[in-house]
């Protein structure tokens, strides 16, 4: 399944499977996100897959929205990996 990006009141849904190939499109999406609002929600409920360019993706957008003093959320099952990245640097 492709990349689908869908948003509601600075509330997004990624569906499908986030990777090398479709990191550009997540990208492109999120990009100057935190000039036009203080806050977002990422579900990642329904992402199928992720691997390690899709991590590092989102990693970077929590970064920056840790840098600007902007609010992050990510909610959702969707992703072992995610959880597993941030779980490990939380230990860290």
């Amino acid at each position: 399944m492709n990349l689908k990006i869908t948003n509601c009141n600075n509330y997004f849904k990624v569906k499908g499977i986030l990777d090398k190939e479709s990191v550009s499109l997540f990208n492109s999406e999120f990009e100057n996100i935190f000039e036009r609002t203080n806050a977002i929600t990422i579900s990642v409920q329904y992402v199928e897959s992720m691997d390690k360019y899709g991590v590092n993706a989102i990693a970077k957008l929590y970064e920056e929205a840790t840098r600007k003093n902007k609010s992050l959320s990510i909610v959702g099952y969707g992703c072992k990996e995610l959880y597993q990245h941030f779980n490990t640097n939380t230990a860290a």
